[in-house]
């Protein structure tokens, strides 16, 4: 490293640059940042020279490590032949191949694709098709949504609507399209209860309901509430009893962050929209997709005027749509999703030891996830979590947490001896606060 490159590149970034999820005048008073210059596996390596093990596969995207040499060489070739052509009017091999990959990849009955370029549009587009489906199939009645209390499904303004943690929605309160919160099913003794008042929203509120959108078996954002595959199959019975769409978003839970390919494979349900991003395309490039029902296309068919006029200038790229297509062809060559059980295990026996410290309130773990409480102050803006993580930053881990839940999502094809040393480094950070 040149001398002053770090603190060169901080200075500029706290005099121009606006981070996202972050109390600026905090972050420009306190914040020492780990300044990335690359990585590489599930290593990011800074400026410095020093390493940590990237715990939440950089925002849950990097599903195969950073870096992936397949995925690297197909992102290269792509750019030699076609960085950039729209869909509009045209088409070109690595979309059109794409889409019908994850037509047979998807859950049963998906089979048209819509892409865009985020979780956040994914999510978007999923609101918009079933508004626009009803609107023009003879219920545009049909005008609100159900999610789930601590809900995250972007922060687009439509998904802001569907949030359920308020230090994301309170400052658009007012301008919100309506949405009924359900009781979240994240703790196990309320899942039937949870179930039941779903039942009771979408029943009472039939004539006025596009879809109910849910984050099947982990609501990330609001603090990895992991619940059963029985709330997933209960509410595909009440979307079919009140012809109201389901829609999953897959943007955290697809693509094996739960063991299985999707979420929605633990209760063997399909919805009607199920929308992916993030490991999607390995964390390489922006992408994201919608996958609906030919139920749902064929409401869009007919005159000029009932077409689906929205689009984002470089959905279905060719670059993103190269990559997304070789990540699957990895998934299925490495058998990455053959070799989950073993590090789920272990995940899973780790956090169970730490759920023993007086100070850890409650542990869960599901595939390649695992998630803890720490005693005191909740919810997304409490303290607790960033203590650990300066203990982690110290031992060679990046450890983000939310709030007061200190979790590790790491990247799905983590080697064993990886996953150990980030586990280690885990206990030693929760045991260091206590």
């Amino acid at each position: 490293m040149v001398d002053g490159e770090r603190e060169q590149i901080v200075a500029l970034d706290k005099e121009c640059l606006w981070h996202p999820y972050t109390a600026m005048d905090d972050y420009r008073r306190r914040t020492d940042p780990i300044v990335v210059a690359r990585a590489e596996g599930v290593r990011l390596f800074d400026v410095d020279g020093r390493c940590y093990i990237d715990a939440n596969a950089s925002w849950w995207t990097s599903t195969l490590g950073h870096n992936h040499p397949r995925v690297v060489a197909a992102l290269k070739a792509q750019a030699d032949a076609l960085c950039h052509a729209p869909l509009a009017g045209i088409t070109h091999a690595p979309a059109a191949e794409l889409a019908a990959r994850l037509a047979r990849a998807a859950p049963v009955g998906l089979d048209h694709v819509f892409f865009s370029d985020n979780g956040s549009t994914a999510v978007e587009v999923a609101m918009k098709q079933t508004l626009q489906y009803w609107a023009q199939n003879g219920r545009p009645e049909r005008r609100a949504f159900v999610s789930l209390e601590g809900a995250f499904h972007g922060e687009t303004l439509g998904c802001t609507a569907l949030g359920g943690i308020q230090a994301f929605r309170k400052p658009f309160e007012g301008c919100l399209v309506p949405c009924h919160h359900a009781p979240s099913p994240g703790d196990p003794a309320w899942a039937d209860t949870a179930a039941d008042a779903l039942e009771e929203i979408v029943s009472s509120h039939a004539d006025e309901i596009a879809a109910v959108v849910l984050e099947p078996m982990v609501q990330g954002a609001s603090g990895m509430r992991i619940y059963g595959a029985d709330y997933l199959r209960r509410a595909r019975r009440i979307c079919d009893a009140h012809d109201t769409f389901l829609v999953f978003d897959e943007v955290f839970t697809g693509y094996g962050r739960t063991g299985t390919l999707w979420a929605a494979d633990h209760a063997g349900v399909a919805p009607d929209v199920l929308c992916l991003a993030k490991g999607f395309v390995a964390g390489t490039l922006p992408m994201g997709a919608t996958i609906s029902t030919a139920r749902i296309f064929e409401g869009f068919l007919g005159e000029a005027d009932r077409a689906f006029y929205y689009g984002h200038t470089f959905c279905g790229n060719p670059l993103g749509a190269a990559v997304a297509l070789e990540v699957l062809r990895v998934f299925e060559q490495e058998g990455i999703l053959d070799r989950v059980g073993p590090k789920a295990e272990r995940i899973a026996h780790a956090f169970r030891g730490l759920e023993r410290l007086p100070h850890v309130d409650h542990v869960r773990t599901l595939g390649m996830i695992g998630a803890l409480d720490l005693a005191g102050d909740s919810g997304y803006l409490a303290d607790g979590g960033w203590r650990v993580y300066e203990e982690a930053k110290k031992r060679g881990a990046y450890l983000r947490p939310l709030g007061n839940v200190v979790y590790v999502t790491p990247s799905v094809n983590i080697a064993e001896e990886e996953l150990e040393e980030l586990l280690d480094i885990l206990a030693e950070s929760v045991r260091a606060i206590a």
